[in-house]
């Protein structure tokens, strides 16, 4: 896998490990910004990470451009032989799949979806095989998802679910995007699920709502008080489906700043993780489990 490179104007280096999004492709990206960050490179200002690549923000007045393409270079090579492994953390989101917010939303703009008398949740379930929306929304949240790139509005976390290729939940994203999105939507656009940090416009299909803030401006979330966002690059998160009886108990948590999303530090093998992806799913699920 040969990572591609190009300048993106005067500060800033992208390396795109592959036209194509992989686990191979987003765990080479991590370990290249890994070793870039414990290299230390002088004028090296800031690194961020996508779902197969990654960007390198530098200071041309310290270090000339083609100085930093050839060490960055040198450092992308070498990684190609390191072990794809992570230390990261698991997080159980809770879910409310077919809320009445993101469905009153979903009416509201039907004419802009590719199948206007379905919700959707029908539309995802008929055009990905599932027999009813229960099963679809079982292998929604049954398998945990890679936070494979953060960003695009603030704290937006990109997840890569993490089953065989061929069972990925795929969807197109509506035909015309809708002007109104509910704040903490769980969406999915093509091979992606995301959550809505905000409320605003957005074309993903909407299959539930989370009441877990992942972005904090006040940082009064007890959770969030060291940084507003909370999404990492390489996160785990494990949606858990949840009642509306649940979900108000824990929108009174979130109004007096006592939630507290259940977290597990982990240790993630890719290679493990390919040799037996559902056995390895089931005991990352079950790290959760464990008080």
């Amino acid at each position: 896998m040969e990572t591609r490179f190009s300048f993106g104007g005067d500060d800033h280096l992208v390396g795109e490990c592959s036209e194509q999004m992989s686990f191979e492709a987003f765990f080479k990206s991590l370990a290249a910004m890994r070793a870039i960050r414990e290299a230390a490179i002088d004028g090296v200002t800031e690194l961020c990470g996508g779902n197969a690549s990654y960007m390198v923000r530098f200071d041309p007045d310290v270090i000339h451009p083609n100085d930093i393409l050839r060490e960055i270079t040198v450092i992308d090579s070498v990684i190609d032989q390191s072990e794809p492994v992570l230390d990261t953390r698991i997080i159980e989101v809770p879910a409310y799949y077919q809320d009445p917010w993101t469905h009153e939303t979903m009416m509201n703009f039907r004419e802009r979806h590719q199948d206007p008398s379905a919700t959707d949740l029908e539309y995802g379930a008929r055009i990905n095989g599932y027999d009813s929306v229960g099963s679809f929304i079982e292998a929604h949240h049954k398998s945990p998802w890679f936070v494979s790139q953060v960003g695009f509005v603030c704290g937006a976390p990109w997840l890569y679910q993490m089953v065989d290729r061929d069972r990925q939940i795929q969807v197109p994203k509506y035909i015309r995007p809708r002007t109104d999105t509910p704040q903490l939507t769980i969406g999915h656009g093509g091979a992606f699920s995301c959550i809505y940090p905000v409320r605003g416009a957005g074309g993903y299909q909407m299959f539930g709502i989370t009441p877990m803030p992942i972005f904090d401006p006040a940082q009064v979330q007890s959770y969030l008080r060291d940084s507003m966002v909370f999404c990492q690059h390489g996160d785990i998160f494990k949606f858990k489906p949840i009642s509306r009886e649940q979900y108000d108990e824990d929108m009174v948590a979130v109004a007096n700043n006592t939630f507290t999303p259940k977290i597990r530090e982990v240790h993630f093998d890719l290679r493990e993780f390919e040799t037996n992806i559902d056995a390895y799913n089931t005991k990352l699920s079950g790290v959760l489990d464990d008080n």
